[in-house]
């Protein structure tokens, strides 16, 4: 499935460890929200207003436990749809 393609409600994966920017409130900066290959939901995409033409995709994380974190903003660089094993 191409990035491009995926819906609300499909799953996705970290490409990278993604870090806090201070987007999200409660956690630290430069806390790791997501470690590479980490499983998320995909919540909703969209643009911002500067930025019309890149897509942004908001994201729920999976912590160790299985409950989802919360929303964070990512960019298609930061995703993949295919699980690490799959992609190596």
């Amino acid at each position: 499935m191409l990035l491009g393609s995926v819906e609300p409600g499909d799953m996705v994966f970290a490409a990278a460890d993604i870090f806090n920017d201070g987007e999200v409130p409660g956690l630290a900066a430069d806390a790791l929200i997501a470690g590479r290959g980490q499983r998320g939901v995909l919540i909703n995409t969209g643009h911002f207003e500067e930025m019309p033409s890149r897509t942004f995709y908001l994201v729920r994380f999976e912590d160790d436990a299985g409950q989802l974190g919360p929303p964070v903003g990512v960019w298609a660089e930061e995703l993949s749809t295919l699980e690490q094993s799959e992609a190596s």
